[in-house]
């Protein structure tokens, strides 16, 4: 049996903010953005030259929903941004204006730095070292 995560939901407060921080700022591609209804998309973004799993760009539905934007996991990190070049990314995040939390670090597993999405999510940019994942 083979399965895989497709899609992992990302509550977000607008659609077309979410989609400009993730192509502008972070590259990310737009794979689709459909209208379902007056108030609802599906959009989908992925990292560059992804073949692996991508964000739905959930717009929050009500006021329990607008509670977890930017706090999906209790303020720990959410999303891991794994880069075949750390330095290549971090500075043009950087330049982009992402707020970066730390300085960037050597760890035994790779090159890691803590950042912010424009909602407050955090993500770690790394570029791991040979043998490990």
């Amino acid at each position: 049996m083979e399965q895989n995560i497709g899609l992992m939901a990302l509550v977000v407060g607008d659609y077309d903010d979410a989609i400009a921080f993730y192509t502008q700022k972070l590259q990310f591609d737009l794979v689709e953005d459909t209208r379902l209804s007056e108030t609802k998309r599906w959009v989908v973004v992925k990292p560059k030259n992804s073949s692996g799993s991508g964000l739905l760009l959930a717009k929050a539905d009500g006021q329990k929903q607008e509670t977890y934007i930017g706090n999906q996991t209790g303020g720990r990190v959410f999303l891991f941004l794994h880069t075949d070049n750390f330095w290549r990314d971090f500075d043009y995040m950087k330049a982009a204006g992402v707020r970066f939390l730390d300085v960037p670090r050597e760890e035994v597993y790779g090159t890691v730095v803590v950042f912010e999405d424009l909602y407050g999510n955090k993500w770690d940019l790394l570029e791991m070292k040979n043998g490990t994942s």
